[in-house]
């Protein structure tokens, strides 16, 4: 099957977009990896607010342009309340500094800082400024939950996971 091809709009940078279907379903062929991501994700959310980890997981799939993972994990904050103003907002959470509380925006920093990793490691500001509004405990379950959706994202990225399909 040949992908089709998309060309990108004039003066982006971007490369064209290439359509594909799914590579595999990396479930079925790795079931004792996936059992061990759920326990592992289950374990990072553990005593982490669900509203405040549905937006880190979801900004991390932004990050990672994770569509599968956005797909399931902006249901999941619906369903646990949140308000599609915030979640579409969530994109720029740090020009809207009014629609997230000072931990939200602890929590959101720290997860960009570790999705990106743009220099390496977690700049010593993000760290403290996060460790202030955790304790060392929320603060290791946090950091924990991060590095699951990130996990999480690759998985889905890497094997083109489509939205709404398992």
């Amino acid at each position: 099957m040949t992908p089709t091809t998309t060309p990108a709009p004039a003066g982006s940078e971007s490369a064209p977009a290439h359509h594909h279907g799914p590579r595999m379903r990396w479930v079925k062929h790795a079931p004792e990896v996936y059992q061990a991501m759920i326990a592992l994700d289950a374990a990072a959310r553990k005593d982490i607010d669900p509203g405040l980890a549905e937006l880190v997981k979801v900004r991390a799939s932004q990050l990672n342009k994770c569509a599968f993972c956005l797909d399931m994990h902006l249901t999941d904050a619906r369903k646990a309340g949140e308000s599609e103003e915030r979640l579409q907002l969530l994109v720029a959470w740090a020009e809207a500094p009014d629609h997230y509380t000072a931990k939200e925006r602890a929590a959101l920093a720290l997860t960009e800082a570790i999705t990106v990793l743009t220099d390496g490691f977690v700049p010593d500001d993000v760290y403290a400024q996060a460790a202030a509004h955790f304790d060392e405990t929320e603060l290791a379950q946090l950091i924990a939950l991060i590095t699951t959706i990130n996990a999480w994202n690759r998985f889905a990225v890497s094997t083109r996971m489509t939205p709404g399909k398992a």
